[in-house]
């Protein structure tokens, strides 16, 4: 019998929609996933026919985090050589969360259930974070024992600042979705029932959109966290002079002049 697929993906109006595909497992996420998950962010980049992105899940949770029954996820039983934990991690949760913030295209978290540890970095390493009502955010690495990781320490603070992201990583308390977005962690909570029409809705409106714009904006905004006034304004100018050589950026403007609605084309 053919086995049922862990990551299903579909491309629909110009949009690549990845769903995590385990739902008996609250889709905790393995090695093979993973792995699928970044070859599918960098195939959004390179398509300059895919022009947003929609990450969500099947069932009841979004992602439980790693799936650390799974034997490519699991740590090593045998003797580790210092450095391989670092090592593990480097290349799996970083990575993956760098290929979300590195995706040239904008990335839409539709969350439907349970994020939690890595799952819960996934979600808020998009760019757009939708929730449903039943949808909750667990730091849970300290209910373990261990230290976050998957880039929580880098992404939290910079959302919500030191010591609320402090009293998350601290406690491991589950966040109701409605918190999260009091607190700035989603953009939206919606019905269960709304979450995929509302989903589509926004990307569609990143599908139509000038793509190479959205793509420096948020190269700007990500990087102005970690800059200086000089360098964020430098950065600013000279993302403006690249995106002016975009037809899309000529037809906004020309659009202006004649008092039109633009149709950009993603070039």
């Amino acid at each position: 019998m053919p086995t049922t697929p862990t990551i299903l993906h579909t491309r629909h109006n110009n949009i690549s929609w990845i769903t995590l595909n385990r739902p008996e497992v609250m889709n905790a996420i393995t090695a093979e996933q993973r792995d699928h998950l970044i070859a599918l962010l960098d195939a959004a980049t390179a398509d300059p026919n895919t022009r947003a992105v929609v990450l969500t899940a099947t069932g009841k949770g979004f992602c439980a985090g790693a799936d650390l029954r799974s034997p490519t996820t699991a740590p090593p039983q045998a003797e580790r050589v210092p450095g391989d934990i670092a090592r593990t991690i480097k290349h799996g949760a970083q990575r993956l969360i760098t290929a979300v913030l590195d995706c040239e295209k904008p990335v839409l978290a539709a969350v439907n259930g349970t994020a939690a540890g890595i799952g819960a970095h996934l979600a808020l390493a998009c760019d757009l974070v939708l929730a449903a009502e039943s949808a909750r955010f667990i730091e849970v690495f300290v209910r373990r024992g261990l230290v976050p990781d998957g880039a929580g320490a880098y992404l939290l603070p910079r959302l919500i600042g030191p010591h609320r992201t402090k009293e998350l990583m601290f406690f491991g308390d589950a966040l109701p979705a409605a918190d999260a977005e009091r607190l700035g962690l989603v953009n939206r909570v919606v019905p269960d029932a709304d979450l995929e029409k509302t989903a589509h809705a926004w990307a569609d409106r990143l599908a139509t959109a000038p793509t190479r714009a959205l793509a420096l904006t948020k190269q700007l905004v990500n990087a102005s966290l970690e800059s200086d006034r000089a360098t964020a304004l430098a950065a600013e100018a000279a993302a403006q002079e690249i995106n002016m050589t975009t037809a899309d950026a000529q037809e906004g403007v020309a659009a202006f002049v004649e008092r039109r609605q633009p149709t950009y084309r993603g070039k």
